[in-house]
């Protein structure tokens, strides 16, 4: 399949998904789709800086990555719509809201680091485009808390990917005007 039908189908599924649940972007009356599409951005980018990197299911990823989080979309839902390796990997990014909120994260981190580049990319990316201006609700304590879990992430993912590993430290340090 063509790199431009893998974005459509996988953008028309989680933009439905996300639609149903009324979900924006925090803080702002954008749909959520303009957050997926940016993190498809920073990997269709990323693509030209890795060799041997499997685009069409960063991809996919990138667009899912949130819906088994953010919306009523099962494991077996995306298993069947796309293929097992893309909800193994969408299961991988999803944060498992039965443990306790501060172990989240890494239990996620040592789920994708157990699963390819493309994986581990998308965690990059997703971070690289959530590091904007917080909500204005959040607090200094969430703010730098954010931040730090955003180091965490590039320490843990590093060696997937250069060019994001990059992006991440740059926005990083840009990120600290908002503390």
């Amino acid at each position: 399949m063509e790199i431009q039908s893998i974005y459509q189908q996988a953008l028309l599924f989680a933009a439905g998904k996300h639609t149903e649940q009324h979900q924006t972007i925090p803080g702002t009356d954008l749909p959520y789709v303009v957050h997926l599409s940016n993190v498809a951005m920073e990997l269709l980018i990323a693509n030209a800086h890795t060799p041997d990197f499997d685009l069409g299911f960063a991809i996919q990823l990138a667009l899912l990555h949130d819906t088994l989080e953010d919306t009523n979309t099962t494991f077996e839902e995306l298993e069947t719509t796309f293929e097992w390796r893309v909800a193994q990997g969408v299961a991988a990014l999803t944060k498992n809201k039965a443990l306790p909120k501060e172990q989240r994260m890494q239990e996620s981190l040592n789920r994708i680091k157990a699963l390819s580049k493309e994986v581990w990319t998308t965690k990059l990316a997703d971070r690289i485009t959530n590091l904007q201006e917080p909500p204005k609700h959040w607090d200094q304590h969430k703010r730098t808390a954010y931040m730090q879990e955003a180091a965490v992430i590039l320490a843990q993912l590093t060696g997937a990917n250069s060019y994001l590993e990059q992006r991440l430290q740059q926005k990083i340090r840009a990120y600290q005007q908002y503390l």
